[in-house]
């Protein structure tokens, strides 16, 4: 079967259930899988666990789910602009996971690469450590780190191929390659797909091998920003 899906949808079905892990990438509002989301956000499922850098801000991305109470838990490096993370988590409505952002990054690679844990001196003798090992190496204390896997990674990238080959644009290109690796099942949402062949091999950043799912969809800020542009035409 191909990996191209006529929409979100369909790109969704039979992937998801209550209880699941959700890997989202993005960073702030760039390159966030916008479409994918609100996918997750009208089959209804709940319980979600999911590892982000941070949840969006209000109604928009992640926050949709916030806003559903869809989300059980986030695995974070940081609560953002987004003020109903910051209410569900003070008023202990939500479950937070704080990680240091690079701490965060290296989990999710881990995961991809089938490393279990590692040890990193970021975090020792913080809240960051509690309840963490913590091993001396070379006079110095390192806090051991697991690695991050998910049954679902909801990705954004700019173009793809055929056969999902991923080409990520500008800042974009943040957590979305490393969580392509690391989900059980992956599905991506594109801007353009192109013909096998079309994209120079080493302009890609990931390879298909990871993809799954593949959709084209086009993002809201950019249907605003034509919008604009016309209305100003005009």
């Amino acid at each position: 079967m191909g990996k191209i899906y006529a929409d979100v949808k369909s790109a969704l079905e039979g992937l998801t259930f209550d209880g699941m892990t959700v890997m989202s990438g993005g960073f702030g509002l760039c390159g966030i899988p916008e479409n994918l989301i609100a996918g997750l956000r009208d089959t209804g499922v709940k319980d979600l666990t999911v590892i982000s850098n941070n949840a969006g801000v209000d109604g928009f991305g992640l926050g949709q789910l916030l806003e559903t109470r869809q989300i059980a838990k986030m695995i974070s490096s940081y609560v953002g602009e987004n003020k109903e993370f910051e209410r569900q988590y003070l008023a202990g409505e939500l479950q937070l996971e704080f990680n240091p952002q690079g701490t965060l990054a290296e989990r999710i690679r881990a995961g991809g690469a089938g490393i279990p844990a590692f040890f990193t001196a970021t975090g020792v003798g913080t809240l960051v450590a509690e309840g963490k090992e913590v091993r001396d190496f070379d006079g110095r204390k390192y806090v051991m780190e697991t690695g991050l896997v998910a049954d679902l990674a909801i990705v954004k990238a700019w173009k793809a191929d055929e056969r999902g080959n991923l080409v990520f644009r500008k800042t974009a290109r943040n957590f979305n390659p490393m969580m392509a690796t690391a989900g059980k099942m992956t599905v991506v949402e594109v801007e353009e797909i192109v013909p096998v062949g079309s994209i120079d091999p080493d302009h890609i950043h990931t390879p298909g091998v990871y993809v799954d799912r593949l959709i084209q969809t086009v993002s809201e800020k950019r249907i605003e920003q034509r919008t604009v542009r016309q209305r100003e035409a005009v």
